[in-house]
């Protein structure tokens, strides 16, 4: 694409790289009035904080604005990062890696590629055929939606660099660990017999790596107003409940339903994930309240994976591409290795 200017007109880059700098002013001026924002409306309900409507009402003014904020900022800059992974160069990146170092390989680029457990039908179909063994592409399908940009970037701004890192760290082990031991078990036999029959790669998005810097900044905004559009109500949805939860559950009964001392919090925090259908904005801001009412850091990270990981919509779009045997194989293996990091992070922190 010719960025040269015409005419005297000035062009496409030039705009974008005064734009970006505004656009970053006006967003942290906007960040830095949350507060100011959630008790002006609070004020004119006429409840205050101390009531428990009050602070629902304040919470959910204080966090719709701010995870959208995030949202917006995150999703534009993973999505210019985005524009230099296209499918096809991952699926043959992958192709021919052996278990272990390609199990790797694929869980790290399953957080920077554009993908979600929407795309598990194409995905499973165009890297099983290029030659990307099962293991490894399980590996990837459970990195792709579980260790994100958004869960990472609303992780890292809302809870520190710690918790973000422990995340990561948690959820790689498991998306290595899971594709290594789908692997041995051999389970090729298991995939519908349309996908064992395909010889031949499916169609999968253009490469970007002719992409100009304006083709990347007009990728990032196009991701911006793509997955905002599809995942707003569900961020509305999360910030609802995770209000209800601040201003009206009492902190006693959170941490002792979802806390260190019942042995059962963790498997039931996994069980009552898998059939919430949100995804990791929508989980954060109830990950955020269950918190603050005394939920142990190791229960809440197990609840906000089998939602992430083990989502009910993303078992039924695999289900066109697995058979049961498999299916089961793979909530049983992923929630295993969910619960392992529940209690050992209960144990320890």
């Amino acid at each position: 694409m010719n960025e040269a200017t015409t005419n005297n007109k000035p062009s496409p880059l030039t705009y974008w790289l005064i734009g970006i700098p505004i656009a970053i002013i006006i967003w942290f001026f906007l960040y830095s009035q949350l507060d100011n924002f959630a008790n002006f409306i609070l004020s004119l309900t006429g409840q205050t904080r101390e009531t428990h409507l009050g602070e629902s009402i304040h919470f959910f003014f204080f966090d719709t604005p701010k995870i959208f904020l995030l949202l917006i900022g995150v999703v534009f800059f993973m999505g210019v990062i985005q524009s230099f992974f296209s499918p096809e160069k991952t699926r043959d990146f992958l192709a021919g890696k052996r278990l272990g170092v390609g199990n790797t390989m694929a869980a790290l680029l399953g957080i920077v590629t554009p993908f979600c457990s929407c795309s598990a039908v194409p995905l499973f179909i165009g890297f099983l055929s290029a030659g990307v063994p099962l293991g490894v592409t399980f590996s990837f399908l459970i990195s792709a939606p579980m260790i994100n940009e958004i869960a990472l970037g609303l992780l890292f701004v809302m809870f520190g660099w710690k918790v973000a890192a422990l995340y990561l760290v948690l959820g790689l082990s498991i998306a290595i660990f899971s594709g290594i031991i789908i692997g041995k078990l051999g389970m090729e036999k298991y995939l519908q017999d349309w996908v064992r029959d395909i010889h031949t790669g499916a169609a999968l998005p253009a490469d970007t790596t002719s992409f100009s810097w304006v083709d990347r900044f007009n990728e990032g905004w196009k991701h911006v107003k793509e997955i905002v559009a599809k995942i707003w109500i569900y961020i509305v949805i999360g910030i609802i409940v995770g209000a209800a939860i601040h201003g009206f559950v009492p902190e006693d009964f959170m941490a002792s339903f979802m806390g260190k001392e019942a042995w059962w919090s963790v498997p039931a925090s996994v069980v009552m994930g898998i059939p919430m259908y949100t995804n990791a904005a929508g989980v954060i801001p109830i990950v955020e309240a269950l918190m603050d009412k005394g939920a142990s850091l190791g229960t809440t990270l197990a609840f906000m994976m089998s939602v992430i990981a083990l989502s009910l919509p993303e078992i039924l779009i695999l289900r066109k591409v697995l058979k049961i045997q498999l299916i089961a194989t793979f909530v049983g293996v992923v929630a295993t290795g969910i619960l392992i990091v529940g209690y050992v992070f209960n144990v320890v922190l």
